[in-house]
């Protein structure tokens, strides 16, 4: 627990920068994860492969990772930089990579969505105070329309023919290690490109169609196995829940389950870009678990849809259970243990830390002086602004009315914080972000949004 009372923004040091990059990246998929799960659910029924067979409803798999999971991303990620005019030219921009080229484009969404959130922003910056009284409705839809065209044109032309190109490299390198005969390697190419929402192009456009040639052959292909293994997530998602702190421990269990029992892989990525050195973690698990599958002769009849560890049992032959299982236990505790040196190291206390338990310290003692005399709004932020900020919320709205306070409690993304905001409620690794969007709020840091004392605390110094 920890207390940031300094009026002087802090300057954020390279690790927290790489967190920011990291958590801005998720914030774009945090929000659409009901989708991802929709999306999951529908492929793993009805699929020709899936646990209910069904031609029509099938049909629904194609268009939303084609077209509605990568738009929900760019409309996401531009509204995260330019607000609804961000969102909108966002998603103008992601139609343009989308429609140029033949894979999902999630990592072009990202690109493209923040992008026209950008372009859009700075160019409302650079026309403020200058457009004429009468025209400000012309102006805006036009310049919207115009900038949103030009970015899908570039999308179209350049951006979704690079990510398609990057695709085609990975391909490449997936080939030339089978070639060479080191298959374990190819985890260099396929866990990052996972990460990277590559993991369908990865799996049914480059490992796919090898494996059921050598399927055909052999009755059984270990290239079914190589993407779809959950081991390497899970062991990044054990690590979290059992050293990390926060929002983020308690949300682990629950991806846990959507992962391994589900199969939705893209649950445990934003876990991954929140700390970008588990790449190693996922890595190594992914290369230990190709390698044990090779030695063992581990092999699936198809592709197992989704990559969960009922689907990949299904798809097991007679005589592979063992080795299948193996290889996703080494990979799991491969993948945990090169994750735990990571999430341990960013869940220890620093220099800073300490300076701001003795701030708060001092204002437990009452030493410390409110930043505000009148205290209007109260802010709960973490990375999505929903979930435990919500809660958290919810819980000091009804202390304040109990209480008889007039003071409004909301909750935000951490990005979106309003500068109106008196004091900012947010978990303490988020406690540096906070304080660089709104330098002149007051930041109080907590570990648990349900169960903290800050809270009474509080509602103790406003009601004096």
């Amino acid at each position: 627990m920890s207390h940031v009372s300094s009026n002087a923004a802090p300057q954020l040091g390279a690790r927290e920068k790489i967190q920011k990059f990291g958590r801005f990246l998720s914030g774009m998929v945090m929000p659409n994860l009901g989708a991802f799960i929709a999306w999951g659910l529908i492929t793993a029924f009805f699929i020709p492969t899936g646990w209910v067979p069904n031609e029509k409803l099938a049909t629904l798999v194609g268009p939303m990772i084609t077209y509605l999971l990568p738009l929900l991303l760019g409309y996401t990620g531009g509204k995260a930089v330019g607000g609804t005019r961000g969102a909108v030219v966002g998603t103008l921009a992601t139609i343009g990579v989308i429609v140029g080229t033949d894979v999902p484009m999630f990592l072009g969404a990202m690109i493209m969505g923040p992008l026209g959130g950008f372009v859009i922003k700075k160019f409302d910056e650079a026309i403020e105070g200058k457009v004429r009284a009468g025209f400000e409705m012309l102006v805006n839809n036009f310049s919207a329309g115009i900038i949103g065209g030009l970015l899908t044109i570039l999308g179209y032309l350049a951006i979704g023919p690079l990510v398609a190109g990057l695709n085609n490299i990975l391909k490449a390198g997936v080939e030339a290690i089978v070639n060479a005969g080191v298959l374990p390697l190819a985890s260099l190419f396929v866990e990052p490109g996972k990460i990277l929402f590559l993991n369908n192009a990865i799996n049914h456009g480059v490992l796919g169609p090898i494996g059921l040639q050598q399927a055909e052959q052999l009755g059984k292909s270990i290239f079914f196995l190589i993407e779809t293994n959950p081991g390497p997530g899970l062991g990044v998602l054990l690590a979290y829940w059992l050293f990390s702190k926060g929002t983020v421990k308690e949300s682990a269990p629950g991806a846990i389950i959507v992962h391994f029992l589900g199969g939705i892989h893209e649950i445990y990525f934003p876990y991954v870009l929140m700390n970008p050195a588990l790449l190693l973690a996922v890595i190594a698990g992914g290369a230990s678990g190709v390698l044990t599958f090779s030695i063992l002769g581990a092999g699936l009849v198809a592709t197992p849809s989704p990559g969960s560890i009922i689907a990949l049992l299904t798809m097991t032959p007679k005589g592979s259970f063992i080795p299948v299982i193996l290889g996703v236990l080494v990979s799991t505790a491969v993948s945990f243990l090169v994750a735990s040196i990571f999430v341990k190291r960013s869940a220890n206390l620093s220099t800073d830390d300490l300076e701001k338990a003795k701030s708060t310290v001092k204002e437990l003692k009452g030493t410390a002086p409110l930043k505000k005399v009148s205290v209007n709004k109260v802010v709960f932020a973490c990375d999505a602004g929903m979930g435990s900020s919500a809660m958290g919320a919810s819980i000091l709205r009804n202390k304040f009315k109990k209480a008889g306070l007039d003071v409004t409690v909301i909750n935000t993304a951490i990005e979106e914080i309003p500068k109106d905001a008196d004091i900012v409620v947010t978990h303490h690794s988020l406690a540096a972000r906070a304080q660089s969007v709104v330098p002149n709020a007051e930041i109080v840091a907590i570990e648990n949004f349900i169960e903290s004392p800050r809270y009474d605390e509080l509602v103790e110094r406003l009601s004096k």
